[in-house]
């Protein structure tokens, strides 16, 4: 794809596609989510882009400068579908537990565009959004900034890092996803207690905790490591 975008104003096609609908950005991304979703990477194609939205594929043209602009379009999409209906309450710590697990959802719920976009910065709409939010809720709470950066970066960083981690497993064929469930019960449930005494100990747990994401703890831990550090900054400035 070349640097051919249309103009705003200019953008609205005439006629319906072959789909009996009007092409939009809007409706590129969607379509896009989707052939990513069937197909992976490899669907992110201005002729596959055209054939599902039966339309000439130079139409994506008019939208988007690149595939690569599209894929930060994308990027910019799970974002925002992760804020939809997230409103603050107040408190620092369940508003940024919601918007963590938001996040998490929004991405499993695309893995395969996951793999493709969660590690991307777009500067886009919804990740401004995303980001003013998050430092509102920091900043409102009374942490100092530089110590509000540090808390958003790390918060963002493991939110995404836990979808990337998530979202490849669930992204594996059915076949070999079932193969690394049944390892624990396979393999480790297995291990001789003389040798192995500690995963004999727990192996217990580890069965029924393993193929569960981590990310939900994981953010708890943060968001007690982040309540303590606020504790000590409110008594710095007592």
């Amino acid at each position: 794809m070349t640097e051919r975008v249309v103009p705003e104003p200019q953008r609205k096609r005439r006629r319906p596609t072959k789909q009996g609908v009007v092409l939009s950005a809007e409706l590129i991304v969607d379509t896009a989510l989707r052939l990513v979703g069937m197909h992976g990477a490899e669907a992110l194609t201005v002729r596959r882009l055209g054939a599902a939205l039966g339309a000439d594929p130079s139409a994506v043209y008019r939208y988007f400068h690149s595939t690569d602009d599209l894929l930060l379009a994308i990027a910019d999409e799970l974002i925002g579908r992760a804020q939809q209906g997230w409103r603050p309450t107040g408190d620092w710590r369940a508003d940024l537990r919601a918007i963590g697990l938001r996040i998490h959802a929004a991405y499993q719920a695309h893995p395969q565009a996951a793999l493709l976009a969660a590690y991307r910065t777009t500067g886009r709409a919804h990740e401004i959004a995303a980001v003013e939010s998050i430092l509102g809720i920091l900043r409102t709470a009374g942490f100092p900034d530089p110590e509000a950066v540090h808390i958003y970066h790390a918060f963002v960083d493991q939110s995404l890092g836990f979808a990337v981690l998530d979202a490849g497993a669930l992204a594996l064929p059915s076949a070999a996803l079932s193969a690394d469930h049944q390892v624990w019960q396979a393999s480790y449930a297995r291990l001789d207690a003389s040798t192995h005494p500690h995963i004999a100990a727990t192996t217990h747990l580890l069965t029924a905790d393993m193929n569960l994401s981590a990310y939900p703890h994981a953010l708890d831990l943060l968001l007690d490591a982040t309540a303590a550090r606020l504790a000590a900054a409110t008594a710095t400035t007592d």
